[in-house]
C-alpha cells in the first residue's frame, strides 16, 4: 500500500482515444516492457469489456486479472476498446489503466500492437506471487 501511496497518478485527464497506454512498476527491468511491447510473451487468455458499463468491467476486470495470476498465467489480453463513442475520455480504457495501474499482481501493461488490437486493447504481464509483483 505505502508503494502505492509513492507512484505517480496513472496518467489519464485527458486521454485520447488513440494513446497507448504504457507502465512498469518500480524495481523491474525494463526488458519486460519492452518485451510485452513487442508482443513476445504469448497471451494466455483474455477479457473482453466491450459492452460492460464501468462498474461492471471494473469488477471483472479485477476478477480477471486475480484468477489469471493465481492460475500463474504469465500475460493476459484486455480488449477496451478505443472510446470512440465515449464523450470526453475513453470511459473503458481509462478505467483499465486505472485498474491495472493498482492491481498488486500487474508487473506491465501496454497497448497492443496494432495486429492485436493497437490501442484498443492493453497486454498485461502477472506475477504469480500473491499480495506482491514479483
Amino acid at each position: 500500500m505505502l508503494e502505492e501511496l509513492l507512484l505517480p497518478p496513472p496518467p489519464e485527464h485527458g486521454m485520447e482515444t488513440g494513446e497507448e497506454l504504457l507502465f512498469l512498476r518500480p524495481g523491474y527491468q525494463h526488458r519486460y516492457l519492452r518485451r510485452l511491447r513487442r508482443g513476445t510473451y504469448s497471451i494466455a487468455d483474455e477479457l473482453d469489456l466491450h459492452g460492460m458499463n464501468e462498474q461492471v468491467a471494473g469488477e471483472a476486470l479485477k476478477s480477471f486479472i486475480s484468477e489469471c495470476a493465481d492460475r500463474g498465467l504469465g500475460c493476459v489480453k484486455v480488449i477496451h476498446g478505443k472510446g470512440l463513442r465515449s464523450r470526453g475520455t475513453p470511459v473503458l480504457k481509462a478505467l483499465t489503466n486505472r485498474v491495472l495501474w493498482k492491481h498488486p499482481r500487474v508487473i506491465a501493461y501496454a497497448s497492443c500492437r496494432a495486429i492485436d488490437g493497437g490501442t484498443g486493447a492493453t497486454l498485461a504481464l502477472l506475477s504469480n506471487r500473491k499480495g506482491n509483483a514479483c
